[in-house]
C-alpha cells in the first residue's frame, strides 16, 4: 500500500490523525481543505492509488476544484487501514451505493469511539433505506452524524460564504462534527432530526433533474418556481410520511438545497435535466459528466419509498419513468399538467 509525501510531513507509523476524510473526489477533497484549514491535521484517502500519487504531487485536485491549493497540514493517503487506525473522526464523503461496502471496510479497523460522519445524500439502491439505518445496522450504537446543507463543493472550498446543517440523535455528537468545519465563512447549524436531514438531501437531487428538464425544454423562470414549489409539498409529504420534522425540511437541508440544486448548472443533476431536454441518452450524460448524479439512482428508490409509504409524488414519479421507463420529457410535463384539479393546500397529494 502506497505511502505518499504528505504536506508537511509523511505520515509515520503509529502517529495520529486527527482527522480522516475518506472520498477524494470534489466534495471530499473540499471537506478535507476546509477542516485543515482550521489548523487540524486532516489526511484524505481515496481508493485510486495514481489519482491519490498526483493529488499528492501536485498538491491540489485541478480537475475538480481548479485553482486551490492544498494547505500543508493536509496529507493524501492510499492506505485506509492506516488513516482508520490513527483517526479520532472519520468523515466519508463517497456516493451512496459504495456507502454500506466502505462503511464495512472501516469498522473493524476504527476505534468504537471514533465519530464517523457522511456527506454523502441519497439511499441505498435496491432497499430505499438512509444512510443512517445503514450505519445503525453495520456500526450499531457508536457515535455518528451526517453533513448536508446547500453547498457546492468549489464554493466551499474557495472560502465563499456558506451554511450547512450536521444532523445526529447525540447533540454532543453533532457540535463536535460541526466543529470539524466551522469557520469565519462556513455557518454550520447542529440538529437532531437526522430523518428529515437525509430526506432533504435524497429528494432535492430527484428534483433538481426535473428543473433541469422544464428549463432544457425553454419553460421559463415561471415553470421553474412552480416546480421547485410543488417539489417542496411532495418533500414534505414524504418527510411526514417516514419521521421527519416540516421544520427541518423548510431548513437548509430542504428547502435550502432544493433551491441551489434547481437553480445552478454546477448542480449535476440540474444538469442531467438539461441534457436529458436535449434528447441525449442516460447513458451518454452520465459517462461525460465522468461523476455521480445521485438524483439518478435516488430517483428509483424515492419514487419506491413514496409507493411503500403510499405518498403522492407526480413529479418525482414522471422523473422516474423519464429515467428508467422510457417516457420523453415532452410527455412527462403533458403527464403533471394534465392532472385533475385540486386545492393547492392539498395535503394528500400535488
Amino acid at each position: 500500500m502506497a505511502k505518499f509525501k504528505m504536506g508537511t510531513a509523511p505520515i509515520e507509523d503509529g502517529s495520529r490523525a486527527t482527522l480522516g476524510v475518506l472520498g477524494a473526489g470534489a466534495w471530499g477533497t473540499a471537506l478535507a481543505i476546509i477542516m485543515a484549514r482550521s489548523g487540524r491535521r486532516v489526511v484524505l484517502w481515496g481508493s485510486d492509488e495514481a489519482r491519490m500519487a498526483r493529488l499528492a504531487h501536485e498538491r491540489a485536485h485541478t480537475a475538480a476544484l481548479p485553482g486551490i491549493r492544498f494547505p500543508d497540514n493536509l496529507e493524501i493517503e492510499n492506505d485506509l487501514e492506516g488513516v482508520c487506525r490513527t483517526a479520532a473522526g472519520l468523515m466519508l464523503a463517497v456516493p451512496s451505493g459504495g456507502f454500506r461496502t466502505l462503511l464495512r471496510a472501516v469498522t473493524p479497523l476504527c476505534d468504537d469511539a471514533a465519530i464517523l460522519a457522511w456527506a454523502t445524500k441519497g439511499l441505498e439502491s435496491g432497499t430505499h433505506k438512509r444512510l443512517s439505518e445503514i450505519h445503525s445496522e453495520v456500526r450499531p450504537g457508536r457515535p455518528a452524524a451526517l453533513l448536508t446543507g446547500p453547498t457546492f463543493a468549489r464554493e466551499v472550498a474557495a472560502g465563499l460564504p456558506a451554511a450547512m446543517t450536521i444532523a445526529s440523535p447525540d447533540p454532543a455528537t453533532a457540535e463536535t462534527v460541526a466543529s470539524w468545519v466551522r469557520s469565519e465563512r462556513l455557518r454550520v447549524y447542529t440538529s437532531d432530526d437526522v430523518i428529515g436531514a437525509e430526506i432533504g438531501g435524497a429528494v432535492k437531487n430527484v428534483l433538481a433533474i426535473a428543473a433541469g428538464i422544464s428549463d432544457g425544454l425553454g419553460f421559463g423562470a415561471n415553470a421553474r418556481a412552480a416546480l421547485i414549489t410543488r417539489g417542496l409539498a411532495e418533500l414534505l409529504r414524504l418527510g411526514a410520511a417516514v419521521g421527519g420534522r416540516a421544520e427541518t425540511l423548510i431548513g437548509l437541508s430542504g428547502v435550502g438545497d432544493l433551491v441551489l440544486t434547481c437553480t445552478d448548472d454546477l448542480s449535476r443533476n440540474r444538469r442531467v435535466g438539461l441534457a436529458l431536454a436535449g434528447g441525449r441518452s442516460l447513458g451518454d450524460i452520465l459517462g461525460e459528466l465522468g461523476q455521480a448524479a445521485e438524483g439518478v439512482a435516488s430517483a428509483r428508490e424515492v419514487y419506491a419509498l413514496a409507493r411503500e409509504h403510499r405518498v403522492d409524488m407526480p413529479i418525482t414519479e414522471q422523473v422516474y419513468q423519464v429515467l428508467f421507463a422510457g417516457l420523453s420529457p415532452q410527455a412527462a410535463v403533458t403527464a403533471l399538467l394534465n392532472r385533475d384539479p385540486r386545492t393547492e393546500t392539498d395535503a394528500a397529494s400535488a
